[in-house]
């Protein structure tokens, strides 16, 4: 049972850091490339498409992890376990303090009613995703090391 929970905990947070690994460096660049109001209309669906689906994937994932590491406690790579926890525990907080308020704001965005700074402010949310990419990542390669 415990092999059943470590695979399918990986799988999950693997597919997680797919999508936003995706999203990071390759459907906001496509976003960011087309012309006129595309690029922003883009965000602003995707803003509620992913903003809808990621709050249960993220906290699905951190669920997992934990009771991986509670239930593999005395298995070797339970450490690591434990840090991936950790660090799927700091991409929720980077993810309600940071990414949710720009997101909850560009989502509602049009070109007729955005802020003057708008993008600035989706400059800003890149910023905050590509540190969030880089810590889901490192969680993703603890939960595979410890897999093996």
């Amino acid at each position: 049972m415990l092999n059943a929970l470590e695979v399918f905990t990986t799988v999950v947070v693997g597919l997680m850091v797919g999508v936003e690994f995706s999203v990071a460096f390759v459907i906001n660049r496509i976003l960011d490339a087309l012309p006129e109001d595309s690029g922003q209309l883009g965000r602003a669906h995707g803003g509620r498409m992913l903003g809808a689906l990621m709050p249960f994937w993220y906290i699905g994932s951190l669920v997992l992890s934990a009771v991986w590491a509670v239930a593999g406690r005395h298995s070797p790579g339970a450490g690591l376990v434990v840090i991936a926890a950790a660090l799927l525990i700091l991409s929720v907080i980077m993810s309600v303090l940071l990414l949710v308020p720009i997101n909850n704001r560009g989502k509602t965005w049009t070109p007729e009613n955005r802020p003057a700074d708008w993008k600035e402010q989706m400059n800003r949310w890149d910023r905050y995703h590509y540190v969030r990419v880089a810590v889901i990542i490192a969680a993703f390669t603890l939960l595979v090391t410890a897999l093996t």
